[in-house]
């Protein structure tokens, strides 16, 4: 902390507390191999003393580590010596005042070597290296500024380094540390140095000052003309624009016409060539035009020589056209019948081939195939044998191919008569099976009649329960009557009343019970069905016969009988208890 009146520094760069997370793919087997070939070629370049490999460097003890951290530190620190005791309190507080931006826990520097630990600890070492290596490349370079030096090297951007702007600056700051905000002394002593410096004349700022005044004055005027025309840069862009489209459309033009200009002195040349060859072969035809001119002229012979000469030309002249004409008429019959002979091999070949292509799909060639019985179907066309060269293989191939031909349309006779014994087959076990469709068929409709009968069985039931339970509430209304009214007969009504429940009670056990029996036997009838269908197909006239048997039984019985009986009897009771109070 500071002192009162001070000023907290922004300088430290891993001061805050909070803490940052590490970039380095720490969990990556190649840059951990990476920074181990790093801290290995250290070692060995900068004369370890120590043997050291980077089989060894893949998972270090702790006492190879201390060695290894020792010698780095030495780099920084020439008379740092390792303690004998708490190193693993010692290394981590090291790299924490270097300012290394990640922790190390006190527990990692028990473990060096272990996969979780090593990636951090070889990662901390690479970045002591790194440390070592900047501290090395500052001291050897040379200082900003000599001594009696006020200026530095000028930089890329034209600005030069000034000595004693770096001592105004440096004294501004310790003094705004301490909690000054106003620098008139530093000033002031800047000045006057700057004015030693650059060895101004007070005489001249008047004429300075006038020279500024002109140019602020300038520059307002400037900025005047700039508002009244604000829009003038923008015009001057879009001029420049159209400029500079113009000079591109001028460019392209003037490509176009050096490439015209190309294709035209490729034509010129050419021209001339073709000229010069007209002019080389006209001086020819002169050439000869003079030599027959004077064998003309040198000629012996007479007028009456040269026309029979030409008569006698004439009539060669004929008599080669005749004999020509006869022979492209020969020519063009041998054309033809060469044609004829082609075409006629080629369709002899392409029949062979197609025979060919058939004989091995029927596995009748080669000679070994599976159904040549040992013949040899294979047939040769050789054109040069002259016209019976395929006469021999009439006999060769005609005989055993009629004699395969013959068997095998007995097998095909054969699997006709077994296909259509099949189908005669399967054409009954289809009658068969429509039969015992329709047979099922009417047994499902039967036993939808039959649970329609159940179905209107059991809602007379219930019709009959409902319209006793109403008879028997009108019962308790007459006998709450008779409570009321009358007291005589009381016991006797009492007693009836009660016969009356009992019986009622009974009437709804039995109607219950036979009830359950209608639908265990309806139940069994269902499941018998369904048995009989899934065996149809194995048993079916006897189980038609068990169905009809089952089924008469079940139509004999009427179930409904003992219901209506004690109905009647019920409603006997119930008119002899309306009969007293009449």
């Amino acid at each position: 902390t500071s002192g009162h009146g001070s000023r907290n520094s922004q300088l430290g760069i891993f001061s805050s507390s909070e803490k940052i997370k590490d970039p380095r793919p720490l969990n990556d087997k190649a840059f951990i191999q990476q920074c181990i070939r790093q801290l290995y070629e250290f070692l060995t370049e900068n004369g370890y003393v120590y043997s050291v490999s980077m089989k060894s460097l893949q998972a270090p003890s702790t006492k190879e580590f201390l060695k290894i951290f020792a010698f780095l530190y030495g780099f920084l620190c020439p008379s740092y010596e390792l303690p004998g005791t708490k190193c693993e309190e010692e290394v981590p507080r090291i790299f924490k005042a270097l300012g290394y931006p990640f922790t190390l826990s006190k527990s990692s520097m028990y473990t060096v070597g272990a996969p979780h630990t090593w990636p951090h600890i070889v990662a901390a070492l690479v970045w002591l290296i790194d440390c070592i290596k900047i501290d090395t490349a500052m001291k050897e370079s040379s200082p900003l500024f000599d001594d009696g030096q006020l200026w530095g090297e000028e930089t890329e951007d034209g600005i030069k380094h000034n000595k004693l702007f770096l001592e105004y600056t440096k004294k501004c700051y310790e003094k705004f540390m301490t909690g000054a905000d106003s620098f008139e002394e530093e000033d002031a002593e800047l000045q006057a140095k700057l004015k030693d410096l650059y060895k101004v004349d007070a005489s001249k700022l008047e004429s300075l000052e006038a020279e500024n005044k002109e140019l602020n004055e300038q520059i307002a005027r400037l900025e005047e003309e700039r508002e009244r025309e604000p829009n003038r840069l923008m015009s001057l862009k879009k001029l420049k624009a159209s400029l500079q489209a113009d000079v591109q459309n001028y460019k392209a033009y003037m490509s176009n016409l050096e490439s015209h200009l190309a294709v035209l002195k490729q034509k010129s040349n050419s021209l001339d060539e073709e000229i010069g060859r007209v002019e080389q072969e006209c001086e020819t035809v002169k050439q000869e035009n003079t030599r027959l001119q004077s064998i003309v002229d040198n000629q012996k012979y007479s007028v009456a020589d040269i026309e029979r000469i030409n008569h006698e030309k004439n009539e060669l002249q004929q008599t080669i056209n005749k004999l020509t004409k006869d022979l492209e008429a020969e020519q063009q019959q041998m054309w033809n019948e060469e044609l004829k002979y082609a075409r006629g091999k080629e369709a002899i070949e392409a029949q062979l081939a197609e025979y060919h292509k058939l004989a091995r799909k029927l596995k009748l060639i080669p000679k070994g195939a599976e159904n040549s019985k040992g013949y040899d179907f294979e047939i040769k066309f050789n054109p040069e044998a002259g016209a019976n060269c395929l006469v021999k293989y009439r006999t060769q191939v005609y005989a055993p191919l009629k004699e395969l031909l013959n068997e095998s349309e007995e097998e095909i006779n054969k699997a006709l008569n077994k296909k259509r014994h099949l189908e005669d087959t399967l054409e009954q076990l289809n009658t068969m099976k429509t039969e015992s469709k329709n047979t099922v068929r009417m047994l499902k409709e039967e036993v939808q009649k039959l649970d329609d009968l159940h179905q209107q069985a059991v809602k007379e039931a219930e019709e009959k329960d409902k319209k006793s339970a109403s008879e028997l509430e009108s019962l308790e209304k007459h006998k709450h009557l008779l409570e009321s009214g009358v007291n005589d007969g009381l016991s006797e009504a009492m007693d009836e009343l009660d016969a009356v429940q009992r019986e009622y009670q009974l009437t709804v056990k039995t109607t219950t019970e036979e009830r359950r029996k209608v639908e265990n036997n309806l139940q069994r009838l269902l499941e018998m069905v369904a048995t009989h269908v899934g065996s149809l197909e194995k048993h079916l006239e006897e189980e038609n016969a068990k169905a009809d048997r089952e089924y008469e039984e079940f139509m004999s019985e009427d179930l409904l009988e003992n219901i209506r009986e004690m109905a009647e009897k019920y409603k006997r009771n119930a008119a002899q208890l309306k009969a007293p109070d009449k």
